[in-house]
């Protein structure tokens, strides 16, 4: 069987990845236990320890591998580890990445004033000709892409808020520098395909499945305060909500 096909324009290191996750959910590779070496995979693929390497390093951030100095490369879950946003109250992805044992970094994109597209006008009650405050935020975890996301807030409300820093909590910015409540939030979310400039953004190709999630927040006196416009990466991401007893309809 050829593991790596030259002719596929899917990059080799992706090809033997995917090769040895299916080995893997297969059971021919259980947890726990130790892959061939790295020379031996190498040759089996028939590609360099470079590639492999690189092969290696997307299960390992995914979960399912890790290296062990001295030792080799072990099987540590039978599927990829996915990070869980919980949707039964309003929290900060950074806390999340942080409780999932991730490095979360974010990088500032843009910012600056702009008439928003009409969906965001109508969500924040204003008019269509009115400028809000635009932030543009790539969320990492591990050096992975994971989350893009676009902040709208009302002009008004968020005064010198561009000049803050503004790669850290969003929500911490909202209620200690604005002293904001942060009352409810409602969520939209829906399957969507990356175009070409979001799937280079979040390190995957163009059509990679993905999640969309529109949120709009509102203050404790049921005021907009915030649309939040966000593309999860499909492969590192899942939602989880709660829900209550089921009662029959009279």
């Amino acid at each position: 069987m050829k593991i790596v096909d030259p002719n596929n324009p899917i990059p080799k290191y992706l090809q033997i990845s995917a090769w040895l996750r299916e080995s893997i959910l297969m059971g021919r590779y259980e947890t726990g236990q130790k892959l061939p070496s790295e020379i031996e995979l190498a040759r089996m693929c028939g590609v360099n320890r470079n590639t492999l390497r690189q092969a290696i390093a997307e299960l390992n951030d995914q979960g399912m591998l890790k290296k062990v100095k001295g030792l080799g490369t072990f099987v540590t879950a039978s599927e990829p580890v996915a990070l869980r946003h919980k949707l039964n109250r309003i929290s900060s992805f950074g806390q999340e990445l942080s409780r999932a044992g991730f490095q979360e970094k974010t990088r500032l994109l843009e910012k600056g004033y702009e008439i928003p597209p009409k969906q965001v006008s109508q969500n924040l009650l204003l008019n269509t000709d009115s400028e809000v405050i635009a932030i543009r935020r790539l969320r990492t975890g591990k050096n992975i892409p994971l989350i893009y996301e676009e902040t709208y807030l009302p002009v008004d409300l968020f005064d010198g808020i561009l000049d803050m820093n503004l790669t850290g909590s969003m929500y911490r910015i909202f209620t200690e520098d604005f002293n904001i409540s942060l009352a409810r939030c409602e969520q939209t979310i829906k399957a969507v395909n990356l175009n070409k400039k979001m799937a280079a953004l979040l390190g995957v190709k163009k059509n990679t499945a993905a999640l969309y999630m529109e949120s709009v927040t509102y203050n404790d006196h049921n005021i907009p305060v915030e649309v939040l416009c966000c593309y999860f990466r499909g492969d590192k991401y899942a939602f989880e909500v709660e829900l209550g007893q089921y009662h029959l309809s009279q």
